[in-house]
């Protein structure tokens, strides 16, 4: 269990600098507790894509904590902070309670995932990942490449299928989707195929056409297996910070969503999506993307999360964490 920490923990230095480290750094140099440092902190936290309601709810909750606590010290305000922080994240979870593995929720075959998301926001590569962590449980694995308007799509999702072993299906470019992901699912029923994974279009969420056509590859998928898809995931750019929030609100209109990936995770100083996303929306984080190799796919465990991402290193007690100006931007 501590080498799964310091590996996670690792995978998140750069998020965590940019976030957690930010905080430590302004707390260091303001060095007394008053209100301009609370206004530092929530600074910090708008910046980090925490949200405006969730940054004002953990400020509020800090200053209750220093009146009632007569806290005078600057270096306890950071671990009270993210004493809250943390409640936060887990204020849902059952003390004892064990957390969902999303690679052991298959209870159908084929259990068909849906993927959807806006171009570029790794969903190629989480469908890539995802397969390859099935086959290595021994699972068939099909994925179909329902997005043919983009060549380009095809290709790069045709090249993570042969890396993670996966059977793959494509059509002609520019054929109906709901056509191309009927014949997979089909295809997956007849050959006894575990899991099928289908990608999307990713064209601009607000477009009506790309919306209709999601409504459509669902209904096509119930005419074979009615309480199909099983899974319906948004993936999600860590990195785009408010604009994630938006996507989601705008495909769960179009296509019911059980869920959600974050990826990029490990490339952003705007760690405060975590905590926006679990405010806002009230959808499950399911993974993380925490690097580019094929198993760099995490089920977002909140309790690992929240050991590997605000417990000191010990490599860290006795240097500053590296700040980069840039990361603000």
């Amino acid at each position: 269990m501590l080498s799964i920490m310091r590996n996670l923990r690792q995978k998140l230095a750069k998020t965590r600098s940019g976030f957690i480290g930010r905080i430590a750094e302004a707390i260091r140099l303001r060095g007394k507790v008053d209100e301009e440092l609370m206004d530092q902190i929530e600074e910090i936290l708008l910046r980090a894509d925490t949200g405006v309601h969730m940054s004002e709810v953990i400020i509020q909750r800090l200053t209750e904590r220093i009146r009632v606590d007569r806290i005078e010290d600057a270096g306890v305000v950071q671990d009270v902070l993210q004493e809250i922080m943390q409640d936060i994240l887990l204020s849902d979870e059952e003390e004892d309670a064990e957390e969902p593995d999303f690679f052991a929720e298959v209870n159908a075959k084929p259990y068909v995932v849906v993927f959807v998301g806006v171009n570029g926001v790794g969903k190629t590569t989480s469908i890539g990942k995802i397969a390859h962590r099935f086959k290595e449980m021994g699972k068939s694995v099909l994925i179909v490449a329902a997005d043919t308007f983009r060549a380009a799509a095809i290709e790069q999702l045709e090249i993570w299928a042969q890396r993670s072993g996966a059977a793959f299906i494509k059509s002609a470019a520019n054929a109906d989707p709901a056509a191309v992901v009927y014949d997979g699912v089909n295809s997956a029923m007849a050959r006894g195929v575990d899991i099928v994974l289908i990608d999307t279009a990713g064209r601009q969420h607000t477009k009506d056409r790309l919306m209709q056509e999601l409504t459509k590859i669902e209904r096509s998928i119930q005419k074979l297996i009615p309480d199909a898809p099983h899974q319906t995931l948004l993936v999600l750019d860590a990195t785009t910070g408010q604009n994630a929030i938006s996507q989601a609100s705008h495909f769960d209109q179009a296509i019911k969503l059980s869920g959600l990936i974050l990826s990029k995770y490990d490339g952003t100083s705007k760690g405060g999506i975590i905590f926006n996303l679990r405010h806002t929306l009230q959808l499950p984080l399911k993974l993380i993307g925490v690097g580019e190799s094929i198993n760099d796919l995490e089920n977002f465990r909140i309790k690992d999360f929240v050991a590997a991402f605000f417990s000191k290193d010990p490599s860290e007690e006795n240097h500053e964490a590296e700040l980069d100006e840039t990361d603000l931007e």
